[in-house]
C-alpha cells in the first residue's frame, strides 16, 4: 500500500498557489442557502454526525476540493479527493463541486488534473449518490469536446465510480506506485480474487494506466504532460532525416534487404534524435499492451508539442493498433500535429491476434487517420508490409528513408500467392516496385528524405 496523503497535501506535491474555486449555493462551505434536508436526502440516521465527524477528522467540509494552481509553469483546475472524508466518496455535494470545477475549466480554458483516492458513490445517499457518476461523465465528455486535456493521478485507493469516470475516462492516466486501482473495492471483490490484479501495476500492464510514477517525480512528470498536451499547433510535423543509408537501393530486393537489416536504425533512435524530450503514453484502455511492436506518446520537436505514433520492426498487435489509434484520436482533439514511423513486416496474423481483433484494430487506425483533421505527416524507416503498415501512413503526406521499401505484401508470400518458388522471389520484389524512388515515381510517397 503506498502512502496516504490528505487532499491537500497531494497538492501541495505537484503544484504551487492553489486557491480554492468558490463552491455552489448550498455547499456548506459555500454561499448561504437554504439549510438541507436532516441526514441527508434519504433521511439515514446518523448520516449528519457521521459528516461532522468527518469534518472534525479532516478540516473539510466536502470530500474533494478544487481549485486552481500551478503545475511547473503551466495552471490547471485541480480535482483532490479527501479519502478521509468519508472515504473519499461521491455524493450530490460532491457532483457539485466536481460539475463547478468542470465548468469553470471550459470557461477558462484550463486542464484538468484529478487526484483521485476514493471507495466510490456514497451508500447514505444511495442512488442520488450514484447517478452523480453521470453529471461527472457529462462534464468530462464537455471538457473533452472543448478540446482540453484531462489528466488523472490515481492515489490509494482509487475503486468504484471514481475509477469508472475521473480515473479510466481521463486522456492521460498516471498512477502512484502500490495505490490499489479497481473497479471493485477490497469489501466486495470475490473472496477468492488475487489482490495483485487491483493494483497500479497490474493496471499497467493492462494498458490501462499509461505510467506508474514515484511520488518525488510526479510533479515533473505532470507538469511535462501538461505543457505538452497545451500547446497546440496547425502545422504538419517535418518528417525526420535520416539516419541510415543515404543511398538509394539498386533493386527490389536490395531494398528489402537493407530495411531487414539489424544495423538499420530503428523507431526509438528516431524518436530520441527528432524529440528534445518525449512522454509516452501505454497500453489500449481494452486489456492490452504491444510495448514491444508501437511507441506512442508526445514530444517537444523545436518548441513545440508533436505526438508520435512508431512502429519498432515488428509484427504489430492488435494493441498496438488500438492504442496508436488513442494517440492519433487524441492528439487530433487538442490541436497537437502527428508523426507516424512505418516500420512492420506486417500485422500479427498468429491464432492470439485473430482472437483479439486483429483486423478491427487495423479498422481502427485507418479510420482514426483518415477522420483526423489535424495534419498528420509519416516518415517510412524500415519495411513497409502490407495494410499492417499502410494503416499508419498519411495519404499525400508520406515519405521514406532510402533504406526502406513499401510492398502490398512481402515478396516471399507474394511469390507464394503467385504459386512461384523460392528463387523467383527476387524476380517478384523487383516487380512489385517497392524501392523509395518507385514508389515516388507511383505517386505513393511525397519524396525521400536527406540524412
Amino acid at each position: 500500500m503506498t502512502e496516504r496523503r490528505t487532499a491537500r497535501e497531494a497538492v501541495a506535491l505537484v503544484a504551487d498557489g492553489f486557491t480554492e474555486l468558490p463552491y455552489p449555493a448550498g455547499d456548506s462551505a459555500g454561499e448561504a442557502a437554504p439549510a438541507p434536508r436532516p441526514d441527508g436526502p434519504l433521511g439515514w440516521h446518523g448520516y449528519d454526525a457521521s459528516r461532522a465527524r468527518a469534518t472534525e477528522r479532516t478540516g473539510e467540509q466536502e470530500s474533494v476540493i478544487c481549485g486552481t494552481a500551478d503545475v511547473e509553469g503551466t495552471r490547471a483546475v485541480l480535482i483532490a479527493f479527501e479519502f478521509g472524508f468519508l472515504g473519499g466518496s461521491l455524493g450530490q455535494r460532491t457532483g457539485d463541486r466536481l460539475e463547478a470545477a468542470y465548468t469553470y475549466a471550459r470557461a477558462h480554458r484550463l486542464p484538468v488534473v484529478s487526484l483521485v483516492a476514493t471507495g466510490g458513490s456514497r451508500m447514505q445517499e444511495g442512488m442520488l449518490a450514484l447517478t452523480q457518476l453521470q453529471r461527472v461523465a457529462r462534464q468530462s465528455a464537455l471538457t473533452r469536446a472543448a478540446g482540453l486535456p484531462q489528466i488523472a493521478v490515481l492515489r490509494d485507493p482509487t475503486t468504484g465510480g471514481g475509477w469508472a469516470t475521473l480515473g479510466a475516462g481521463a486522456d492521460v492516466i498516471l498512477a502512484l506506485p502500490g495505490a490499489q486501482v479497481g473497479f471493485a473495492g477490497s469489501r466486495v471483490r470475490p473472496p477468492d480474487a488475487d489482490p495483485a490484479a487491483y493494483t497500479a501495476q497490474a493496471q499497467l500492464a493492462a494498458g490501462a494506466v499509461d505510467a506508474v510514477v514515484r511520488p518525488r517525480e510526479l510533479r515533473g512528470e505532470l507538469g511535462r504532460w501538461l505543457r505538452l498536451l497545451t500547446v497546440p499547433s496547425a502545422e504538419a510535423a517535418p518528417p525526420p532525416r535520416a539516419l541510415g543509408a543515404t543511398d538509394l537501393p539498386r533493386t527490389g530486393w536490395d531494398a528489402v534487404q537493407r530495411a531487414r537489416s539489424s544495423r538499420r536504425p530503428r523507431a526509438a533512435r528516431y524518436l530520441d534524435a527528432y524529440f528534445t524530450y518525449r512522454v509516452a503514453i501505454e497500453g489500449d484502455r481494452c486489456g492490452g499492451t504491444d510495448r514491444a511492436g508501437m511507441l506512442c506518446g508526445f514530444g517537444e520537436h523545436q518548441g513545440r508539442t508533436v505526438a508520435y505514433a512508431a512502429q519498432t520492426g515488428t509484427a504489430t498487435r492488435p494493441a498496438g493498433y488500438r492504442t496508436a489509434a488513442r494517440l492519433i484520436r487524441l492528439a487530433d482533439r487538442l490541436g497537437i500535429p502527428v508523426l507516424t514511423l512505418v516500420d512492420t513486416p506486417g500485422a500479427a496474423n498468429d491464432a492470439q491476434a485473430e482472437r483479439q481483433g486483429v483486423g478491427a484494430a487495423i479498422a481502427d487506425v485507418f479510420g482514426a487517420v483518415a477522420a483526423a483533421r489535424g495534419p498528420i505527416t509519416t516518415l517510412l524507416i524500415g519495411e513497409g508490409g502490407s495494410g499492417g503498415a499502410l494503416a499508419l501512413a498519411a495519404p499525400g503526406n508520406t515519405w521514406a528513408t532510402p533504406d526502406s521499401y513499401f510492398s502490398v505484401i512481402a515478396p516471399e508470400s507474394a511469390a507464394a500467392i503467385l504459386k512461384r518458388g523460392p528463387r523467383e522471389v527476387e524476380a517478384t520484389a523487383e516487380q512489385l516496385r517497392i524501392r523509395p524512388q518507385d514508389l515516388v515515381e507511383l505517386g505513393v510517397i511525397r519524396g525521400v528524405v536527406g540524412g
